[in-house]
This record gives structure tokens, sequence and C-alpha cells, in this order.
């Protein structure tokens, strides 16, 4: 089972690399995802929170489930949604569940990449998925979601993890 990296570890403020390689290995990570995604009840996981410096995520919810590999994500509706938002590399010390802060998203958006073997995906996508692809793309960028907290908040949250 691959651990869930926390911040603090370098991978997650490091930039991911391209996949290049669409071999079993691949494949073989991307199951490991979603393993490690479900074994601690996440919606979505990406590269670098198992600390593999990858540009690809795995994701289920709202009753979408898949992956995306070197995904480029374009805003579509740029209208800010202020809604909940947890990480499981942020969780808090005491609990090691994630912690949860109000987080502006935009409110819709396309995400574009390729799946395991390469074909092309192409997914519009609004409300916790919008915000899902947003957050994971964000970790392959080498930020969190906390980036996007006014100051006092993110250090509230900090104090906790």
């Amino acid at each position: 089972m691959r651990e869930i990296r926390v911040i603090g570890d370098p991978v997650l403020r490091t930039p991911a690399e391209p996949v290049s390689d669409f071999d079993r290995e691949l494949r073989k990570l991307i199951d490991e995802m979603f393993q490690a995604m479900y074994a601690v009840d996440g919606v979505g996981l990406a590269g670098p929170q198992i600390g593999v410096s990858r540009r690809l995520f795995v994701y289920d919810i709202s009753r979408r489930k898949g992956h995306v590999i070197n995904p480029v994500l374009t805003v579509d509706d740029p209208e800010p949604v202020l809604d909940e938002e947890g990480c499981l590399s942020v969780p808090d010390r005491a609990t090691g569940k994630p912690q949860y802060a109000a987080t502006a998203r935009a409110a819709g958006v396309t995400v574009e990449g390729v799946d395991r073997l390469g074909r092309p995906v192409k997914i519009k996508a609004r409300g916790s998925l919008a915000r899902c692809f947003q957050h994971e793309t964000d970790h392959l960028d080498g930020k969190l979601y906390i980036d996007h907290l006014a100051k006092q908040d993110a250090r509230t949250i900090m104090l906790r993890a």
C-alpha cells in the first residue's frame, strides 16, 4: 500500500513531470493510487501525494470515476464557488483526518489528457467534480488548497498539521 505524503514532504511542492511511458508499470501505479485513495476515504489522489512526481491523478466523486494522465485544465466558467475543501496531504496532526476550509474554485472546467492506454480524455465538469479536478491539477503543479486561502486561515490549518 502506498503511503500518503503529508505537508512538509518536498514532493508536494515540486511540479510533477509528464508521463511518457504507457506500460504495465503505469497501469499498476494507477491501480495502487485507487487502492491508496480508497483506503483513506479520499475522492481524488495525485501522483505526488504518494511520492510519485508524475502528472496523473485518479478520482471517484459524484458518481464519476476515472484517471487522467498529463492533464491540462481549462477554466470554462471562472465564477468563484466557495465550498468546503480538504486534502489527504494536509491532515490534522491529532486525528490524521483532512482539515477543511471554505475554498473558492472556478464553477466550471474542462480537463484534457490521456488514459492509461494513451487514448485522449476530455471531461467537462461543474460542481464537486470541477473542484476535484482543480484540486488534483494543483497537486501536479506543486500547489495545495491552502495556497488559495487567506493567510490567517492557512496559518490556522498549518498549526494543526
